[in-house]
């Protein structure tokens, strides 16, 4: 199968932002030098490892009054990074072309940041992190918590151990995020289904509907799934589907493989207890988010669990040796401060723990390092002046290789996880890329096709959306923790705007739509809680040098070819 790239993905002059600019095809059969040192699964890490696996971790140092005086400086050091890329960027330009004043603005605050961690511990960053309000969200969403056991499943190899462990007492929670428009639809098929006699009543064939788990960056120590609401809200309006956070456990109280082990009960916890058919289900997830995705993937296919159909990754995470040089030509622009080995919060040291020589390049901490054949489709989206941007090149490379199907996506200017910055103009184009992904691609190349749900499913997850406990995202972006029984007053004004995403998410006949209610024929539970750059083929068929790529310029068009 031929290769397809947007001719300015490489050095050739032509519009970044033209839909319909040409296609080349570019064809090797080199196999790139740099992936040999990624083919032995738990080897050596490679030459350029910016972590070595003997290295040990340093708690955060002492501080006395004698160091109250290093607040001061950071805060007025930092002011003046500010104001002098403010300037800077009023005067000669942002530091990338396409930036504007927000993103200079956070680039220079969480430039250089890393050196100073130790003013500050884990927790006061976790409380800061997780302050409601801080970021406007995205309108208009449902979000219902829930709470499950996690019980002993007699999981097979690489989690056996710690599955056995279980004593059917630990709790993980989670939350469904459903938009707006798919809410209504939602509420339309239940209505259809309890009135079958209604005039007009011609429900579309939705019960074969996807379903999103999703998976939350952050280090491993850090974020939630409420804090993540800003990626998950937009991915249920443009995908039209319900989206399932999971709250794993964050190290350093929980070390690999712990943060896995949740995220493959929460899966099994999707395909055995509420029924929903693996080939409807697609993952996703972002950094530290989507590397556990990936590990999820490579965990089932390798213990003869299904799979889902296809997974979304925005950023992923996949090599913790930090080998590849963009940590070092990127630190400059990149938001991902540059951790020092002797860093109190170095991520991989909090998330590997004692286990970091035997697990540094563990397939499931270290994707790049794994077997990729047997994966489902993909959709890669990084930024080409982020920090994994070399690693996240070399991964979807080696993936295609092994005969996966997958679109990459590099956005130009783009930082780590930009799809989280909803002032940056590639955020829609981004989220646009993945309802093209689930809507039109996916079926076309997914193994299998997905299935109706049957009557348990409905009952299952509709008894989980329709809780007193959900909180509604209403159209000025505030939370409302007010319960089923006030989402049709708290949202009643938005009653006459029902229409005004009908041609963003293709849903047909919004204005004839009820609004937010507790309309469903469910009752509440009370214990439940495309774009730039497309790479695929077939094995032996190379594309163009990694180096290369590596080296290209990007364009985050909508141009893309068919699979």
């Amino acid at each position: 199968m031929n290769i397809l790239f947007p001719t300015g993905l490489f050095h050739f002059k032509t519009p970044i932002h033209s839909e319909s600019s040409p296609l080349q095809i570019f064809t090797t059969d080199a196999l790139p030098l740099s992936l040999e040192y990624f083919s032995t699964p738990c080897g050596l890490p490679p030459p350029s490892a910016r972590v070595h696996p003997k290295v040990k971790y340093q708690s955060r140092p002492h501080l006395g009054v004698q160091d109250v005086w290093k607040y001061g400086y950071v805060v007025a050091s930092k002011a003046i990074e500010i104001a002098s890329d403010v300037l800077s960027h009023h005067i000669r330009g942002p530091r990338r072309k396409s930036w504007g004043i927000e993103m200079t603005v956070i680039s220079a605050f969480m430039r250089g940041l890393a050196p100073h961690s130790a003013l500050v511990d884990l927790v006061t960053i976790r409380f800061f992190m997780g302050l409601s309000g801080l970021v406007p969200l995205p309108s208009d969403a449902l979000v219902t918590p829930v709470t499950f056991r996690v019980r002993k499943l007699n999981l097979r190899g690489f989690l056996a151990t710690f599955d056995a462990a279980e004593t059917g007492s630990r709790v993980l929670s989670g939350e469904w995020v459903v938009g707006r428009s798919t809410w209504q639809r939602l509420q339309t098929e239940w209505n259809v289904k309890s009135n079958p006699s209604e005039e007009n009543a011609t429900p579309r064939q939705n019960s074969k509907e996807r379903v999103v788990y999703y998976l939350h960056g952050g280090g491993y120590y850090l974020s939630s799934a409420a804090a993540q609401r800003s990626i998950s809200i937009p991915l249920s309006k443009h995908t039209d589907s319900r989206v399932f956070a999971l709250d794993y456990r964050l190290a350093p109280e929980t070390i690999f493989p712990g943060p896995l082990h949740d995220v493959v009960c929460g899966y099994l916890r999707l395909i055995d207890d509420l029924q929903i058919p693996p080939q409807n289900i697609i993952i996703c997830g972002d950094s530290a988010g989507g590397a556990l995705c990936l590990a999820l993937i490579m965990y089932l296919r390798d213990n003869a669990y299904p799979i889902p159909s296809g997974a979304i990754l925005m950023s992923p995470w996949v090599d913790l040796t930090m080998s590849c040089n963009s940590w070092d030509s990127n630190s400059r622009y990149d938001i991902v401060p540059f951790p020092s080995l002797d860093n109190h919060l170095h991520p991989i040291l909090l998330y590997l723990g004692e286990r970091l020589e035997q697990h540094l390049t563990h397939p499931y901490a270290s994707p790049l390092f794994g077997d990729l054949t047997g994966l489902p489709p993909l959709l890669i989206q990084s930024g080409d002046v982020e920090v994994l941007s070399d690693e996240i090149i070399l991964f979807a490379h080696k993936a295609r290789l092994a005969g996966v199907e997958i679109l990459h996506e590099r956005y130009e200017d783009g930082v780590h996880v930009s799809q989280a910055f909803p002032f940056l103009a590639t955020t829609q184009q981004a989220f646009m890329s993945m309802r093209r992904f689930v809507r039109d691609i996916l079926p076309k190349v997914q193994i299998g096709s997905p299935q109706p749900f049957n009557a348990t499913t409905e009952q299952e997850l509709g008894s989980e959306l329709v809780s007193d406990n959900a909180t509604v995202v209403g159209g000025d972006g505030v939370v409302t923790d007010i319960g089923m029984e006030g989402v049709f007053d708290k949202l009643s004004s938005v009653k006459e705007n029902v229409g005004e995403e009908q041609d963003i998410y293709g849903v047909a006949n919004q204005r004839n739509l009820p609004s937010w209610g507790p309309i469903s024929p469910f009752t509440s539970k009370t214990d439940c809680r495309p774009a730039a750059d497309v790479e695929t083929g077939e094995e032996g068929k190379d594309l163009l040098h990694p180096a290369l790529l590596m080296q290209s310029t990007t364009r985050p068009s909508s141009t893309m070819s068919s699979i």
